[in-house]
């Protein structure tokens, strides 16, 4: 396809997004903006996107495709900014949110002008930021949700997914309300619980100084999501208000049931409750990606002397084996050997790294999930 594709924000969704399209349609001109303009600079040096938009006004009046992606809160703003704005009238605008009813509602202002607005959310990402974290493989088989309103007209819905066809991610229709419930859920609300935990934490950490160094390993890995930035997920917290007032409403209902099954030492009723919860988490999909982005981690037991990190992360940058983040666990006293985490953005990455390690290694004495 032909065109000029206008991404207003290149973190690393505005950015991957660009580099998308750009290996899609090699026709195709992409512009950005960003509010931070090194970072718009950064993305032409990288070839990210071909041109940098000084102002959003300037970016917008020649586009065929507008991709907002920034916080949902500044979308607002520039969905406001856009409907006053002199644009084509075939232009598609899309967004990138985590939210949509609000949003949406929001994009009224576009609909009243005759502009195409189609709410997007790309269910994919990293603990990675900006335009140089930016690939094109980061939506590869994630869901991607759109949710058009009942009047847009099912050809440009089409047309959106075929400008982000090189995405190859999986496109699903819902309503907004049904985006936001669905989540809510499966997102949104495990952040609250994650960051609810660490702050628990913290607040007994006062009292026992050895809680931070017990909390590593398994303690980090279920409670990653809550080292996420804290100004995109107050943001989201209110967009979704209402959806997540009614879930801790719920969960304070599941908590005070367990305290009660507690409080009665009903053994059968808690093992039933531990059964039912591992019934259904072993039967989620293991391959899929889902609404919070996964990291396949590897633990390597290795010796401890100057170097050997840099040594093992040679071996795979040798075998062009991207790395998403690496960690020494801190719970083990001997002085002989530690244990490193490795993790990696999909499965196969991580199964090329154990076997690169495994062939080049003489002393990773244990690799294991």
């Amino acid at each position: 396809m032909k065109g000029r594709v206008f991404v207003i924000g290149l973190g690393l969704i505005g950015g991957s997004l660009a580099l998308c399209i750009k290996k899609e349609h090699k026709d195709a001109i992409i512009i950005g903006y960003d509010i931070h303009q090194e970072q718009a600079r950064l993305g032409k040096m990288l070839g990210v996107i071909d041109e940098v938009a000084d102002h959003i006004a300037e970016g917008a009046k020649t586009a065929d495709l507008i991709i907002i992606s920034a916080p949902v809160i500044e979308t607002e703003a520039i969905i406001h900014l856009l409907s006053e704005q002199s644009l084509k009238p075939e232009v598609i605008i899309t967004d990138t949110g985590s939210t949509k009813s609000k949003i949406v509602a929001n994009a009224a202002s576009l609909n009243k002008k005759g502009y195409t607005f189609i709410g997007g959310h790309p269910m994919a990402g990293s603990h990675k930021s900006g335009v140089s974290a930016a690939k094109e493989i980061l939506f590869e088989n994630a869901f991607y949700l759109l949710t058009p309103e009942d009047h847009i007209e099912s050809s440009k819905v089409e047309m959106l997914k075929a400008w982000l066809k090189g995405t190859n991610a999986k496109f699903l229709s819902v309503t907004p309300d049904t985006h936001d419930y669905l989540t809510g859920i499966v997102s949104h609300f495990p952040h609250i619980i994650a960051a609810s935990i660490v702050r628990q934490t913290e607040r007994l950490a006062e009292e026992e100084s050895l809680i931070p160094r017990l909390a590593a390993g398994g303690f980090r890995d279920i409670t990653r999501i809550a080292s996420s930035s804290p100004e995109m997920w107050k943001d989201i917290l209110l967009h979704n208000r209402e959806v997540l007032i009614d879930l801790i409403d719920k969960w304070k209902e599941e908590m005070d049931w367990v305290k009660l099954l507690l409080e009665q030492e009903n053994s059968g009723e808690i093992f039933h409750y531990f059964q039912q919860a591992k019934q259904f988490r072993d039967g989620l999909p293991l391959r899929e990606k889902g609404a919070i982005p996964a990291f396949y981690d590897l633990y390597v037991d290795v010796p401890d002397y100057p170097g050997v990190i840099s040594e093992i992360t040679g071996y795979l940058a040798k075998e062009n084996i991207s790395i998403t983040n690496i960690r020494i666990l801190e719970t083990r006293e001997d002085e002989i050997y530690g244990v490193l985490v490795i993790s990696f953005q999909t499965e196969e990455d991580r199964e090329r790294a154990e076997k690169c390690i495994h062939t080049c290694s003489s002393y990773a004495t244990s690799i294991g999930i």
